[in-house]
């Protein structure tokens, strides 16, 4: 089970036909996996874009994406951005950029990963070794089957501040405390933002065009960000 506190209410549903467990999600879990395995095939994979994978100590869990898991990960990635852009806020987006940490035998490529407070530092780094480099302020988290690797307690391992878990319909925003994370209403990423402003900024990416969809996001954040 994740390590996930709850230390609100239960965190919001969220509709536009996008919570549908689609039969195309496909993953492979694998035990007794060596380090070295792992390796052999980030290397074998660089340049794929067809699969994820992730490693957890002997644990090496194999997805393909579906059409459905990249339209989701795409539209809460763009709403990061816009939120972060209209706030004034840098950022630096990875995607799914191999995050690894070979000493705590974990590895990752999230769905999609954002720095903030180290974004000019990471700027121009080509590849993410998490033992000399910082790890993202920001994961998320496209879970749309019952059968996937737990990858919580990699997230936490590596340092992850925060999550935004999309599961089973439900959208939850999870902090980073104590080696665990904890369900809560509002971001730390993004000063002001709540779990329902993201549940009904993805429910509006669903059903209007892309462009006025980003703009009213943007214009959103700046009069918030002004206090308005």
């Amino acid at each position: 089970m994740p390590h996930v506190r709850e230390a609100t209410g239960a965190p919001p549903r969220v509709s536009g036909g996008d919570s549908v467990l689609p039969e195309s999600e496909r993953r492979l879990i694998l035990r007794g996996v060596s380090w070295a395995a792992y390796d052999r095939l980030l290397t074998d994979m660089t340049d794929s874009h067809a699969a994820h994978l992730a490693y957890d100590r002997g644990v090496l869990e194999i997805m393909v994406l579906s059409v459905a898991h990249e339209r989701l990960n795409r539209r809460l990635a763009a709403l990061f951005e816009a939120l972060a852009e209209g706030s004034g806020i840098d950022c630096e987006n990875l995607g799914s950029a191999s995050l690894i940490h070979q000493d705590a035998a974990r590895g990752c490529e999230p769905d999609s990963c954002f720095y903030v407070r180290d974004a000019e530092r990471i700027r121009e780094t080509e590849a993410i070794d998490l033992a000399v480099d910082p790890p993202p302020d920001l994961i998320v988290e496209v879970d749309l089957t019952s059968h996937s690797l737990d990858k919580l307690p990699i997230y936490a391992g590596i340092g992850v501040s925060e999550v935004w878990r999309y599961a089973a319909g439900t959208l939850t925003l999870l902090i980073l405390d104590e080696g665990g994370y904890v369900v809560r209403d509002e971001s730390g990423v993004l000063p002001h933002v709540t779990r329902e402003d993201l549940q009904r900024f993805l429910e509006d990416g669903a059903r209007m065009k892309r462009a006025v969809w980003l703009r009213r996001v943007r214009a959103w954040a700046r009069a918030r960000s002004r206090g308005g």
